[in-house]
């Protein structure tokens, strides 16, 4: 689908930006045996990357003990990737860092060996921004810009721009999320990802409106560019999440009919 040759971004045995959408799941545990209790009921489940939400974990100012965590983490994990996001509060999340201890955080996470891929609000303090991406590609690490719009949804053009934006930067994964306040808002959503994807992308991009209006658009990515949906399992890290059980019998079905024609 779509008409610009897309470079998909393999981490660990997963290749993001080729067939179906890639399904991740967030795991928000303030403490190591939350965590831990998080990762073993994700046992059975077919999840092809883990996102940790260190905003979340109790001791986050704590650059060592973070970096161990994620070592912990990636040692449970047996083999799938595991994608770090430091979602702030001017981004819905839960941190309040000043750039400097983002970027710290951040770059001693990616430069940690012990994770996959790196999450970048890619409106934070440039310096701060282009040091994570440069310490994560030193690494190999690969880096998923992202913007999320509680607010609303922007214009169409506007949300192509910003994931332009971010692909400028370097990301390799351009990701945004936006709130619908009606019907409307989530066909500008897909249609905004259509143009990008046909048009500008030559790397996998990641859109989704949330909330319940916005459902449609976490099951639909294939049809109109997006290359992974975010579902929970468990505990929602953000509104509108399906279920991830849930999430892979749709996103099989709407495979099959895509293939099939």
């Amino acid at each position: 689908m779509g008409g610009r040759a897309i470079t998909p971004v393999r981490v660990k045995n997963v290749t993001i930006g080729e067939g179906t959408p890639k399904i991740i799941v967030p795991i928000t545990g303030r403490t190591p045996d939350e965590l831990r209790t998080q990762v073993e009921a994700l046992t059975g489940v077919d999840v092809d990357i883990v996102e940790w939400r260190t905003d979340f974990f109790d001791t986050i100012t704590d650059t060592a003990s973070v970096v161990e965590q994620a070592r912990v983490l990636a040692g449970h994990l047996s083999g799938i990737p595991l994608l770090a996001t430091c979602r702030t509060r001017h981004e819905g999340g839960e941190a309040d860092l000043t750039d400097d201890a983002y970027a710290d955080s951040n770059v001693a996470l990616a430069e940690s060996g012990a994770v996959d891929l790196v999450d970048v609000e890619y409106r934070r303090d440039r310096a701060a921004v282009d040091r994570i991406v440069a310490a994560a590609h030193a690494r190999k690490v690969a880096v998923v810009a992202s913007n999320h719009d509680f607010e609303g949804t922007p214009a169409k053009d506007e949300i192509v721009a910003r994931l332009v934006a971010m692909q400028d930067l370097g990301a390799d994964i351009c990701k945004i999320a936006v709130m619908p306040r009606g019907a409307a808002d989530v066909v500008t959503l897909l249609d905004a990802t259509r143009t990008m994807h046909e048009e500008h992308a030559d790397r996998p991009i990641v859109t989704m409106a949330m909330g319940g209006l916005g459902v449609v658009s976490r099951l639909a990515g294939q049809v109109f560019g997006s290359a992974a949906t975010f579902g929970m399992v468990g505990k929602a890290s953000a509104p509108g999440q399906v279920d991830a059980a849930d999430l892979k019998v749709a996103l099989n079905l709407l495979d099959r009919a895509l293939t099939t024609g």
